[in-house]
């Protein structure tokens, strides 16, 4: 009986079924490599906003404490954006006609807020507040990173739920004194360990209440 199929019809086939058992993973990888990128987490990509702030300038090289435009961050679940008439503090005297500013100029006057662009967004079903963490010896730059050393605001990191319980399992290893929460130079140091259990007494943080769904889910 003659040959009905070509022998290079047996390799098309089995490539095809090679390229069968392939094409999940390949799919798995590329939609994981997409869910990780910075085009969809946006971590270390600055938005676009209203005015080029930089935190880089008004905190590093001038100094200028968190509180000063953040001042809900002790007391309420929102650090709290700045109104205009913080900004125009200084810059009523300090590059008053400058172009850039001339957003923060026309809400002032109109007693608008700047309709800043969102750089951290948490999803409904989760809560968070701000003022216990900042209570509870968390300091800026444990969720932020470097921001004083941004010369406009991007995120640092992605927020999922792992961040969060990487902190929430072992708070020991993140944990500040009172003086040096805002401080946006301090650095861990070697006996963090040491210092953080005896915070966790101090602050009287209750490590087996952190794991509860309850904490952040409400």
């Amino acid at each position: 009986m003659p040959q009905l199929f070509k022998r290079r019809h047996n390799a098309l086939a089995k490539l095809s079924l090679i390229a069968l058992v392939l094409l999940p993973t390949v799919i798995f990888v590329v939609l994981s490599y997409y869910k990780w990128s910075p085009f969809e987490t946006e971590v270390g990509v600055a938005l676009s906003q209203p005015v080029p702030f930089s935190h880089k300038h008004h905190v590093f090289e001038l100094g200028i404490d968190c509180r000063f435009c953040h001042s809900l961050v002790e007391d309420f679940s929102g650090a709290g954006m700045p109104p205009s008439k913080t900004c125009m503090t200084c810059h009523s005297q300090i590059w008053h006609g400058a172009p850039m500013l001339k957003p923060v100029r026309d809400s002032f006057k109109a007693h608008e807020p700047i309709g800043w662009n969102q750089v951290y967004r948490i999803p409904k079903y989760v809560y968070f507040d701000h003022s216990i963490h900042v209570q509870k010896g968390i300091g800026c730059s444990s969720c932020h990173g470097e921001i004083d050393r941004m010369p406009l605001t991007e995120k640092d990191r992605t927020f999922y739920m792992r961040d969060c319980l990487s902190c929430h399992r072992e708070p020991e290893k993140f944990l500040r004194p009172r003086d040096k929460i805002f401080n946006a130079e301090y650095k861990i140091p070697g006996n963090q360990l040491i210092i953080g259990k005896e915070l966790l007494h101090n602050y009287n943080i209750h490590k087996e209440h952190l794991m509860d769904c309850y904490t952040c889910h409400r």
